[in-house]
């Protein structure tokens, strides 16, 4: 026995196109609540789906023949909200002064303070007292030991910004290298840095190495 699937007319067939109506017709159904057993296959579909908003499938065949609708789409439930009506009176909820209360600064079209204004008097900001200085133009050198140098470098070696990275003395060159005089030296190499502490210079020079600066 072949499979059906019953159909019912759920909505009137007064004022409808007259496609609409044959299609009805076709299957069997004349007035609302009619009921009727039609043939699964692909002509029955057809016409269900061409006058879904007319009639409703009832049995198992239910979900397969339920067409999604624009009109019956909806946002996620809390995903939208309605517009807040500023200014239209009673109705919208909001009173007479429109949720602003009642005068006042605040209260007026275009008004308010900035943040931080505390009515004239003086500010937090300026009462509490200030302490120390950054200087946000200052040189900012990477720093390296000559002790450092002593352990990575052999004699005659040439040390410039690139072989500390290299070596993995220096992560980030800055503004430059600045070598101190933390350590002994022993070789004799030659150091390119942006700057060198007195100590560190004298003691670079006094194991037969040079110190350039650049």
């Amino acid at each position: 026995m072949a499979d059906t699937m019953k159909i019912k007319l759920v909505k009137s067939l007064a004022g409808r196109q007259k496609d609409q109506i044959e299609v009805v017709k076709s299957l069997g159904l004349r007035k609302i609540g009619d009921v009727t057993e039609q043939p699964v296959n692909a002509a029955t579909k057809g016409k269900v789906f061409n006058v879904s908003h007319l009639v409703e499938v009832l049995d198992k065949y239910a979900r397969r023949c339920a067409q999604m609708k624009l009109h019956e789409l909806s946002p996620v439930k809390g995903s939208t909200h309605a517009s807040k009506r500023i200014g239209r009176g009673h109705g919208s909820g909001n009173g007479k002064t429109a949720g602003k209360g009642h005068k006042g600064q605040k209260a007026r079209s275009g008004g308010g303070v900035r943040p931080g204004f505390e009515g004239g008097q003086m500010p937090l900001q300026r009462r509490v007292p200030k302490r120390g200085f950054v200087n946000i133009f200052a040189t900012k050198y990477a720093t390296v030991n000559v002790g450092d140098l002593e352990k990575k470098f052999e004699n005659d070696a040439v040390i410039d910004a690139e072989a500390l990275k290299a070596c993995g003395l220096v992560k980030k060159v800055c503004d430059g290298i600045k070598v101190l005089g933390n350590g002994e030296v022993t070789k004799n190499f030659t150091v390119k840095a942006a700057a060198f502490s007195a100590s560190a210079k004298e003691k670079i020079e006094k194991a037969g190495g040079k110190a350039e600066v650049i």
